[in-house]
């Protein structure tokens, strides 16, 4: 969504459960949804466990398809999303996708925007697993760092991408809430 600014930060979140469950998933995990890998030349370079995604043949009819991930990680991730919610949104919206992602050691996501219709109706919603002081994530030509324990909505509407000279990959938990007086608009 077109936020005012770049980056917005969400404040304090404790993700304390959703990070161990993400930690202590099976390296299989990360390649059993390969969708986006796939689809998306930006995100050759990452990995995800993907809990909720939308079909995007039907926008803008929302219809939310549970993915592999949801089994293992909803009854952690579904608190932490609805605290950031509820705080932050207006109540009766969608969450219409969730994952985690994983940006290699040296990979890179290279500067795109956003362009799908949904990616225009919905707050992008970041929280942080891991990350190191090499991880930079660039909006607009502006760099930023996210840290563990605090959540952000980025303007993904703008030029953004990242790359992770570190020597741990970078893992973020990433979804998309749909306001309800968007819901249903192109």
């Amino acid at each position: 969504m077109d936020i005012q600014g770049l980056i917005r930060e969400l404040g304090p979140v404790d993700a304390t459960a959703l990070s161990e469950a993400i930690l202590t998933q099976e390296e299989a995990a990360w390649h059993e949804d390969r969708y986006r890998q796939e689809t998306y030349e930006v995100h050759r370079q990452t990995e995800s466990i993907v809990l909720v995604f939308t079909d995007l043949e039907n926008w803008p009819e929302v219809d939310i398809l549970k993915e592999p991930g949801w089994d293992r990680l909803a009854d952690v991730a579904v608190p932490v999303m609805h605290d950031i919610i509820k705080r932050c949104y207006p109540p009766g919206g969608t969450i219409i996708r969730a994952m985690a992602a994983k940006l290699l050691v040296g990979g890179k996501i290279s500067p795109h925007v956003d362009s799908h219709p949904s990616f225009h109706r919905g707050h992008r919603i970041h929280v942080p697993i891991t990350t190191n002081p090499r991880v930079r994530f660039m909006i607009d030509g502006r760099p930023h760092q996210l840290q563990v324990g605090r959540a952000y909505e980025i303007n993904n509407q703008k030029n953004h991408s990242v790359m992770n000279k570190g020597k741990e990959d970078r893992i973020t938990f990433i979804f998309d809430y749909v306001p309800p007086q968007e819901l249903g608009r192109q």
